[in-house]
């Protein structure tokens, strides 16, 4: 088998191959796209420098199609608007070819005022979905005894929202969305604490924080198909982002949209709580789970 693929590797100017020797540039263009629906995004996109069949043939509409979520669709008319096949769209182009539609696809796109964004995962194609502090319901959220918005280039949407004293802690959200068929994990994006800068370097200020340590969080989650799940913790290490792991949802067809809530609460009114800082809210493919709690 080595001896085959080095005689199918040799340079046409080599002095073993003969003029009627086969190259992979010889490979017929349908026959590499064939074979590239089953490889991931990245190694379609190695396999493409290899020659200018290969490179043609990694263009193929049936090859990026195979890698772009069943709904594509949907998405693409939720996140950026109803795309018409003979107007085109401001924001999305009806002329773009699978593969554009998958790099697209694939950088942040923010929809909904600007407080929600959306990017499918460059190496598996599933989506991912965050939600800005500045798209969740905070009680208390207009009072500046109480909560404060922060600038920050440690937010994926430049500002956090910082939590200076409160008795009633809570932070609901939701978010109607055409989900693929799969499983998904909701994350809360905190940190106990507000970090800032002196000098070049990096420190936290923990003045404001205390209350955490007395009662723990509970996290909520409901969907529109009638699927729960609950979690509570403590919130600990202040000066770190830390994702907080609300539950899990399925999504078992990709023709509808499906509304999940989700909420953050400590209620607990015998003492105050204070000094902690939400960013936004992740809603990711299950498989992300494990990884993501390691932050």
């Amino acid at each position: 088998m080595g001896s085959s693929l080095s005689h199918f590797l040799l340079p046409r100017h080599s002095p073993v191959a003969s003029a009627a020797d086969p190259g992979l540039g010889d490979l017929p263009e349908s026959c590499v796209a064939s074979v590239m629906v089953y490889l991931e995004p990245s190694e379609i996109c190695s396999l493409s420098m290899v020659n200018r069949s290969f490179r043609d043939a990694s263009s193929a509409d049936f090859v990026w199609e195979s890698k772009l979520p069943v709904n594509y669709g949907l998405i693409i008319d939720t996140v950026f608007g109803a795309v018409d096949e003979n107007d085109d769209n401001e924001n999305f182009p009806n002329n773009l070819c699978k593969r554009d539609i998958y790099s697209k696809l694939c950088r942040p796109n923010y929809f909904d005022g600007g407080t929600k964004k959306v990017w499918l995962d460059k190496g598996t194609g599933r989506v991912c979905l965050s939600i800005s502090a500045n798209g969740l319901a905070i009680t208390g959220i207009d009072d500046r005894r109480y909560w404060s918005r922060i600038e920050t280039d440690e937010s994926r949407f430049h500002s956090v929202a910082y939590l200076q004293q409160i008795w009633w802690f809570e932070v609901d959200g939701e978010v109607d969305f055409p989900f693929p068929a799969g499983s998904y994990s909701i994350f809360y994006r905190l940190q106990v604490g507000r970090a800032s800068r002196r000098f070049g370097r990096r420190i936290c200020n923990s003045e404001h924080v205390h209350g955490w340590d007395k009662k723990p969080v509970q996290f909520q989650l409901s969907t529109s198909d009638g699927q729960q799940a609950s979690t509570q913790c403590y919130l600990k290490e202040a000066g770190k982002w830390k994702y907080h792991h609300v539950g899990d949802f399925i999504v078992t067809g990709s023709g509808a949209t499906m509304k999940v809530k989700f909420s953050m609460t400590q209620i607990d009114c015998t003492h105050t709580k204070g000094g902690l800082c939400v960013d936004s809210v992740l809603i990711c493919p299950g498989e992300f789970t494990e990884r993501l709690k390691r932050f």
